[in-house]
C-alpha cells in the first residue's frame, strides 16, 4: 500500500480472472484487501452456479460413467472367474445383464432347452414337461427314453442345485 512502513509478505490476488497474479501487503493491509474482495462480484446467478460447479470438479471436465470412450466395466478387462459379479441381485431379483451362464450349467441349460437367466420356477416347470414326455412307460418302455430320462434327471439336479444355493446366498447376503 502506498505510504506503508511495514513490509509485503502476504499476497492477494490482483483479479478473479488471474489469480496467479498478486498485490504484496503487510498483515493489516491484506485482511483489509480480503474483507472487501468478492469473488463472485459482478457475476449473474447463472454464472455464479457455472463456477461452482466447475469448482466441484476441480475446473476439469468430467462425463457421466460409461461415456468419454469407454464403458465402466469393460468385460475384456475385468475378469471375474468366481463369477462373483455375476451373483449380484438387484432388489431381490437377477440383474438382467447376466446373459451368460457359468459354464457348469451351460450343457444342463441346454439339455432342458432353456436359455440363461433362468429362474427355479421355470426350471422346475420344464422338467416336469420333460420328464412326462420321456417317461419309458409313457415310450413303450424304450431304452433311448430311459436314457433321455436319466440325463434329463442330471441335468436338473445340477441346475436346481446351483440356483437353490445362489437363493440361499442371496436371501443370507
Amino acid at each position: 500500500m502506498p505510504g506503508c512502513p511495514e513490509a509485503g509478505e502476504y499476497r492477494a490476488p490482483k483479479s478473479r480472472t488471474n489469480l496467479n497474479d498478486y498485490h504484496w501487503f503487510c498483515l493489516e493491509h491484506v485482511r483489509a484487501y480480503n474483507a472487501g474482495w468478492d469473488f463472485y462480484k459482478g457475476m449473474s446467478p447463472a454464472e455464479v452456479e457455472a463456477q461452482l460447479r466447475a469448482d466441484t470438479s476441480w475446473q476439469r471436465p468430467t462425463w457421466p460413467i460409461g461415456r468419454g470412450g469407454y464403458s465402466a466395466w469393460d468385460d475384456d478387462v475385468l475378469r471375474d472367474p468366481l463369477h462373483v459379479l455375476n451373483a449380484g441381485r438387484v432388489n431381490g431379483t437377477r440383474r438382467p445383464d447376466t446373459q451368460q451362464p457359468p459354464s457348469e450349467l451351460r450343457e444342463p441349460l441346454a439339455t432342458l432347452g432353456l436359455a440363461w437367466p433362468v429362474t427355479l420356477d421355470v426350471v422346475k416347470s420344464r422338467y416336469k414337461e420333460l420328464a412326462k414326455r420321456h417317461h419309458p412307460d409313457a415310450n413303450g418302455g424304450s431304452r433311448d427314453a430311459e436314457e433321455r430320462l436319466k440325463t434329463i434327471n442330471l441335468a436338473y439336479a445340477t441346475v436346481r442345485s446351483r440356483l437353490g444355493n445362489e437363493a440361499r446366498v442371496g436371501a443370507t447376503g
